[in-house]
């Protein structure tokens, strides 16, 4: 089954929440704390036909909150698909062709490499 975003909308997946592991560092959920008032980025599904700025693939930093809630879908091979809906370009503020998780810890980490040497 496609799936495909409505006209101004944008599905996203991949949406940061609770606690994660990047770069086998365990980084707790700050979800009900004041810390958790922050955007949140996350990876771009499938956007609706009259948006042209992304595609799908490319990552997305969306204001706080202005997600809708998750919509789980059943996919043929039996796993679930977790999708969100984001409104564009109102709730988004930036745009990364990489996951940019992992591409802040590789530039902090290669930092400290050369720090060491």
């Amino acid at each position: 089954m496609e799936i495909k975003a409505l006209k101004g909308k944008v599905l996203v997946t991949d949406l940061e929440r609770g606690s994660r592991v990047v770069n086998g560092i365990i980084i707790p959920s700050d979800d009900g704390k004041s810390e958790g008032i922050r955007p949140r980025w996350c990876k771009v599904y499938s956007v609706g036909e009259d948006i042209t700025d992304i595609i799908p693939g490319q990552w997305i930093l969306v204001e706080h909150l202005r997600w809708t809630r998750m919509i789980k879908i059943r996919q043929e091979d039996g796993t679930y698909l977790q999708l969100f809906g984001v409104e564009w370009p109102q709730a988004c503020m930036l745009v990364s062709d990489d996951d940019p998780e992992t591409s802040i810890f590789s530039v902090f980490s290669q930092a400290n490499e050369r720090a060491q040497t």
